[in-house]
């Protein structure tokens, strides 16, 4: 008996243990679960201190896609010819896709005089083929940005031939018009006209349209809130196919003084000071938020940031609810002709105080875009860098790190990430852009100096940068099986993404190196920016740093040995990337050195 009893007192303590161990346990669990949600809080009132969005996050690629991969043997570029190069493309570690325009065009200026908004060039394809493309990038997580051109239309869209048709014409104030018995306009400059002329004279109803830009693109009149709402319709059509995002093609130029005030003499040489942000641009924009951009999660950039850093925060300042990124020109216009030799054609000291001032403008609101390069430059890195063969590599490696460490959605423009170079045509009919062959009209007529025109335009002509991609080194580097529209550049043997992708040290392969550290490390997205050595004049230095991660970046844009003074003790940070086999010590750096560390 007492036996018995001793078992089950015994079995008693036991089952206490043992309840005692489930509660204990369940109690630590609660305590975890508990603590892991108050993490999920505060990383989620942590992301939301940010204002995290994906477009802020994004690496863009920009496709020129005349000239990226022709697929059926014309000679251009087309929709099809990217679809076959979509696992390329992602590859690269990219985030979204800016395609430059693809919409139905006479193509005077390569797309950029639109005449259906709602269709495809035949160039390019169909519309089948625009559809499989963006379903071919979301498949990859790649989204698609369109580029959208509002300042102007082609002369051949139907509204311009409804316009020009009658003065009474339900279309004529979809464009600006000056009756000719008033007299001549009042003067305004043309980028692309011959005769540097905006107004032309059209004899149907006598009477001159404008035109910012070539004869074939009239600027479009949005005073008119007809033609606003059809420019809306057309934006929603294109967002309810799923497209991520939106550019906005010399949108600061689209607001207009319609008394026609007289403008002074240096209107020619400084027409964004009289062109850009007009009065009711800002209104324009709000109205198209409203009607677009609030009703999907897109991207929202224009081209130009104004006259101004008020200008370009103010384009971007959420609480205005207009857009979400500014594209300054500030930087990429330093780069001027003529360029000297080792690529040192600009100051760098002025190159790092621009940076700086935009990071500074925008550090607590806004946004803005990162980029030295697009459609309309020549190559990255035969005017920021040094295409010189010795220092090519270095130098593209160099400037890749710079764009991809910035606070700032970077943008790389198509060619960019293997170093393709300037191609420099040396006579006129190498030249296909409407800019450059109708300035060498003006200058022809106007007695200029023809041969400096061509040395000028051998560096800064956008068919610099408009050359067809160099795939391989087949015939015409891969890029069609038929003539290319545009001169394909030589250097394709040496320079080419076939070659580039097998080779571990390639520019290429650096490229897809740098946007992974970038992605993998939201310090080189949202943090801190802070200059350093800032009288340097041939080494930009700088630190990133965001919640408790700080990365230093040590750059020489120069072609020569340099030396930097950070303040900052290296002897036990950590290498994350250098463009060189070894990276320079004691604050030394090799031409064209990039070098980060994380501290």
């Amino acid at each position: 008996m007492l036996k018995c009893l001793l078992v089950v007192a015994t079995k008693k303590i036991y089952m206490k243990k043992y309840l005692l161990y489930i509660i204990c346990c369940i109690f630590f669990s609660a305590i975890i679960i508990s603590c892991n949600n108050n993490v999920g809080e505060k990383k989620e009132t942590f992301a939301d201190s940010l204002n995290r969005k994906w477009w802020k996050e994004a690496v863009v690629y920009q496709i020129y896609p005349r000239s990226f991969k022709d697929s059926d043997g014309d000679g251009v570029g087309d929709l099809k010819g990217i679809i076959s190069k979509l696992d390329y493309i992602k590859s690269l570690g990219v985030t979204a896709v800016w395609l430059n325009p693809i919409y139905s065009s006479p193509n005077d200026d390569n797309g950029y005089d639109v005449s259906d908004y709602r269709n495809i060039m035949k160039d390019f394809g169909t519309m089948d083929d625009f559809n499989a493309l963006l379903k071919g990038m979301h498949d990859r997580g790649i989204k698609l940005v369109m580029d959208i051109v509002v300042n102007h239309s082609s002369d051949e869209h139907e509204w311009f031939k409804q316009s020009r048709s009658s003065r009474t014409s339900p279309y004529r104030d979809y464009y600006h018009w000056w009756n000719a018995e008033r007299g001549k306009p009042p003067y305004r400059y043309s980028l692309f006209d011959v005769n540097h002329d905006a107004w032309k004279y059209d004899s149907v109803t006598n009477a001159y349209y404008l035109h910012y830009f070539s004869r074939k693109q009239p600027d479009l009149n949005w005073e008119n809130p007809t033609l606003r709402q059809e420019i809306y319709a057309m934006m929603r059509y294109w967002a309810d196919k799923g497209v991520d995002g939106f550019r906005l093609d010399a949108f600061q130029f689209a607001a207009k003084d319609t008394t026609w005030p007289v403008l002074p003499p240096d209107l020619k040489t400084d027409f964004v000071k009289y062109y850009a942000m007009g009065d009711g641009l800002h209104d324009y924009l709000k109205e198209m938020n409203k009607e677009v951009f609030s009703k999907y999660d897109v991207m929202s950039v224009a081209e130009g940031a104004g006259k101004t850093l008020e200008d370009a925060h103010n384009l971007v300042d959420e609480e205005r609810h207009e857009l979400g990124m500014a594209y300054p020109f500030d930087a990429v216009d330093l780069a001027k002709y003529p360029s000297t030799p080792g690529g040192e054609q600009y100051s760098i000291l002025k190159f790092k105080e621009i940076f700086s001032k935009l990071d500074s403008a925008f550090a607590e609101k806004g946004w803005l875009s990162v980029f030295l390069s697009n459609h309309d430059q020549s190559r990255l890195v035969t005017r920021f860098g040094n295409d010189a063969p010795e220092f090519r590599d270095p130098s593209a490696k160099m400037l890749i790190t710079f764009l991809m460490s910035m606070r700032g959605t970077p943008y790389y423009y198509n060619g960019d990430e293997l170093g393709m170079t300037n191609i420099r045509f040396d006579k006129i009919e190498d030249y296909r852009d409407v800019a450059t062959l109708n300035e060498y009209q003006y200058q022809k007529t106007h007695s200029g100096d023809l041969a400096e025109f061509i040395k000028r335009k051998a560096f800064e002509s956008r068919d610099n940068g408009r050359t067809p991609f160099q795939w391989d080194t087949t015939t015409n580097a891969g890029f069609s099986s038929g003539t290319p529209w545009i001169k394909v550049n030589p250097n394709y043997a040496a320079i080419n993404a076939a070659a580039q992708d097998k080779d571990a040290n390639s520019v290429l392969n650096y490229f897809r190196k740098m946007v992974q550290l970038r992605k993998d490390n939201l310090a080189l997205v949202y943090g801190k920016y802070t200059l350093l050595d800032k009288d340097n004049p041939a080494v930009y230095a700088y630190t990133r740093e965001f919640n408790g991660k700080k990365f230093l970046v040590l750059l020489n844009f120069t072609a020569k040995d340099a030396t930097v003074k950070t303040g900052i003790d290296i002897s036990k940070a950590k290498l994350l990337i250098n463009n060189y086999s070894t990276a320079s010590a004691n604050g030394s750096l090799k031409p064209y050195e990039a070098v980060v560390y994380e501290l």
